[in-house]
């Protein structure tokens, strides 16, 4: 073949990588291995094998853990915790950075590994995971140096469980262990099942590099161990896996205070308008849906192309499509390998079945191999369009208007990434933040990196990964003491008053009258003092539509917030006499509206100041981390100093963007419902704050299991924190509960309901020519 020949095929030659470094690690431990505790390989126990995908050899047998295996690693980590949160801050740095320079002279061994263990090509796991794991370690040696500057006095949780999946190994094995050590904690990570060989090499990195026995422990097994590792006494769970998997585990760990990050699932939309670069989209989805045989979870799995170019984007993609190369993955010439294992296969092929979209197929050989399948023709219900596949399956649909791409974008229980194509910077950055998603990418896409913050919104998972934000899951929030009974009054009933003066909810900008039609006396400790109101969930309902209805606060302007919260405390101020003098007659303490005043003038200054950050990513172009509103914020308030409390949450939601449905204090429900003359006279939007008096224990499981309700919060004295919890699994929504504990309602501890108020987005915008 002549080299004009050679350049007008453009075939490629067969390019192997060399697999003898990763056979003689696996051959220099026998191919058997056991944990690793303690600083220690343990004996193998009970094995079973791990398999390569791509031809079915057993590579090595690995221990199946055992309950008692998971409770020797947790105390190993238990008695390194205290050392390892004491060590100073530079001899940690010193530590990460020695596993970064490991990962990277040893990237050969882990690149070999990973690919045979998963199936990926050797590409992505030389050029990508093993680069971006030891980046997060670099990234994390620094957090680690600066920590006290910082952090200021963060404490470590202690023990974190962690549990990675099997599509990035060793990568999600970084993103967990980096900040976990930065910050003081110690680990027991469990691999998956399917992919642990890159976790048991990653003990020889954490022996080289120095990390003190039981800072780092490593139990390999099935979903028997995980469930082992959840139950068992740690104080932080971090796992990332299916949303299926997620729900259960978020009920598993409801009520026992301990940190919960949970990154899941998603069904990433890719939106292409017709104004974009048609070959560059077409080249980015390649990366979007069939990087690591689609096995993504925030894979551009639903393609929304608008009208005008489908047709000519569609061709433009089959014909790509037919020049991927699909084969063994240790080749380097490979752009797609093998399925991680053949019951994952054939999960894929089930969902295919059951579409009544057309269907495109890319070539493949036989065995654990799927091509790159392209399905048309759909709509918004079918299962492909609204379930995550996980596996090489791109489903299209069209759009004709910015409007329709966004509701098309957001028609999805996931909110795990989303990709948006466009040359016009006004369409494309308008359209962006509008979607609801925890990483944007504005013309690219999977650009990941330790400095940018990944994780989801909605049944996408919770908290955040990289950057300062996912540092902040592997610190433990203050807690107070544990709050004490309520003090509660008796009175008899007494003459009915000539008038009704029984206060009603606040709902929608209206007072209004329960549903039901039930009250209950007030009673402070010199006697009755008035009525109100039992709301049930018809009240709680309505009060939510009201509240979703308010949507335009969300996107209002801190500044209008800020004149808005100022003016509520204004108008709270010239009636501190009345409030005062409510407050004392129902619960007997001292006034407190001087103190409830400030912290909405705090709340009100807060609200153009809390912005976002730029993030300093080694590639062309910026990301933004943009501090988003979570939305609709249901809240039970503090019978502790309860008008100061109510400020807070009120000044800490509003203030931020979103809406609030708040349960008055079951001790000073009045004081809450004086507050509808003063919200009236506000200028508090209709529906924006609604106000709901009743019991506590009788609300909260509507409130936490409420679809339409995106974040609960609890002060409550009534023990209600886990079934919160556990309701909210339901759709993972976000929870913020007090576990029974107090907190110091007059102190200027911003951070935490910033932190519960909103929801970090990364956006990324790559520019250059």
């Amino acid at each position: 073949m002549t080299v004009a020949e050679i350049f007008e095929s453009m075939d490629w030659g067969p390019a192997p990588e060399g697999r003898g470094e990763a056979d003689a690690w696996l051959d220099s431990h026998g191919r058997r291995f056991g944990h690793f505790v303690d600083g220690k390989r343990q004996k193998p126990g009970k094995t079973f094998a791990t398999v390569n995908p791509a031809t079915g050899e057993v590579l090595a047998e690995v221990t199946q853990g055992t309950e008692a295996d998971v409770k020797s690693a947790v105390k190993a980590a238990r008695k390194a915790a205290k050392g390892w949160a004491a060590t100073p801050d530079h001899d940690r740095a010193r530590v990460l950075y020695a596993i970064a320079r490991g990962l990277q002279k040893h990237g050969r061994l882990f690149a070999v590994l990973e690919t045979l263990d998963t199936g990926k090509p050797i590409r992505e796991a030389r050029d990508i995971d093993v680069a971006l794991a030891a980046r997060h370690f670099y990234h994390h040696a620094g957090h680690a140096e600066l920590r006290e500057e910082t952090m200021g006095d963060a404490q470590p949780w202690g023990v974190c469980g962690q549990i990675v999946p099997w599509n990035f190994p060793l990568l999600m094995l970084s993103w967990k262990i980096a900040p976990a050590l930065a910050m003081g904690n110690t680990v027991v990570l469990k691999p998956a099942e399917w992919t642990p060989l890159t976790a048991l090499a990653f003990a020889d990195i954490c022996d080289h590099a120095g990390v003190p026995p039981g800072v780092v422990n490593i139990v390999t097994g099935d979903g028997a161990t995980g469930a082992a590792l959840t139950a068992s006494e740690i104080d932080k769970l971090a796992f990332t896996g299916s949303t299926e998997v997620g729900r259960i585990l978020r009920r598993e760990t409801a009520g026992r205070a301990m940190g919960v990050t949970l990154e899941l699932g998603g069904k990433s939309p890719y939106v292409v308008f017709e104004d974009a670069d048609i070959d560059s989209a077409v080249e980015g989805l390649v990366d979007a849906i069939w990087f690591n045989g689609g096995q993504v979870c925030c894979a551009g799995a639903r393609l929304l192309v608008q009208e005008g170019i489908a047709e000519d984007f569609l061709t433009r993609l089959k014909t790509r499509m037919s020049k991927i190369r699909v084969g063994d993955p240790l080749d380097k010439a490979i752009d797609m390998g093998a399925m991680i294992h053949a019951d994952h296969k054939a999960n894929v092929e089930a969902m295919l079945a059951r579409t009544s979209g057309t269907i495109t197929r890319g070539a493949c050989p036989d065995g654990c191999y799927l091509p790159p399948i392209l399905v048309t023709d759909l709509h918004g219900s079918d299962p492909l369009m609204a379930e995550e596949v996980f596996g090489p399956v791109l489903a299209a649909t069209t759009f004709r208007t910015p409007a329709e791409a966004v509701q098309l974008a957001n028609d999805t229980r996931y909110g795990l990434a989303a990709s948006v194509w466009s040359q016009d910077i006004d369409v494309a950055l308008d359209t962006a933040p509008k979607i609801r998603a925890g990483v944007v990418w504005v013309n690219g896409t999977n650009m990941l990196d330790a400095a940018a913050p990944f994780g989801g919104m909605k049944e996408s998972g919770f908290g955040r990964e990289g950057g300062v934000a996912g540092l902040r899951a592997y610190v433990r929030p203050a807690t107070g003491a544990k709050m004490p009974a309520i003090k509660t009054y008796k009175a008899e009933l007494g003459a009915p008053d000539d008038i009704d003066r029984t206060a009603k909810m606040y709902i929608g900008g209206k007072q209004a009258r329960p549903d039901g039609g039930y009250t209950r006396p007030v009673v402070g400790p010199k006697g009755a003092v008035g009525e109100v109101g039992i709301a049930n969930r018809k009240d709680l309902r309505n009060a939510v539509e009201a509240a979703q209805a308010a949507k335009a606060w969300s996107g209002s302007t801190g500044h209008l917030r800020a004149q808005i919260l100022y003016y509520l405390a204004e108008n709270l101020s010239a009636r501190a006499a009345d409030f005062d003098a409510r407050l004392t007659a129902q619960t007997g303490a001292k006034g407190e509206t001087a103190e409830a005043v400030r912290h909405l003038f705090r709340w009100a200054a807060w609200a153009d100041k809390y912005d976002g950050r730029t993030l300093g990513v080694p590639t062309g172009g910026m990301a933004l981390a943009l501090n988003v509103p979570r939305g609709v914020v249901g809240a039970f308030a503090s019978e502790d100093r309860p008008l100061i409390a109510m400020a807070q949450v009120i000044g800490a939601t509003l203030a931020t963007g979103n809406r609030l449905v708040l349960v008055a204090p079951e001790s000073a429900p009045l004081t809450a419902t004086d507050l509808y003359q003063v919200i009236e006279t506000s200028d508090i939007p209709a529906g924006v704050l609604n106000i709901l008096t009743g019991d506590h224990a009788e609300l909260a499981a509507q409130m936490a299991g409420h679809m339409d309700i995106d974040a609960v919060w609890s002060f409550s004295a009534a023990d209600i924190s886990t079934t919160i919890e556990r309701e909210a699994a339901v759709d993972l929504k976000r929870t913020w509960v007090n576990n029974g504990r107090t907190r110091d309602w007059t102190a200027t501890d911003a951070d935490p309901f910033l932190t519960a108020a909103t929801d970090v987005q990364t956006i990324w915008i790559p520019f250059g020519t």
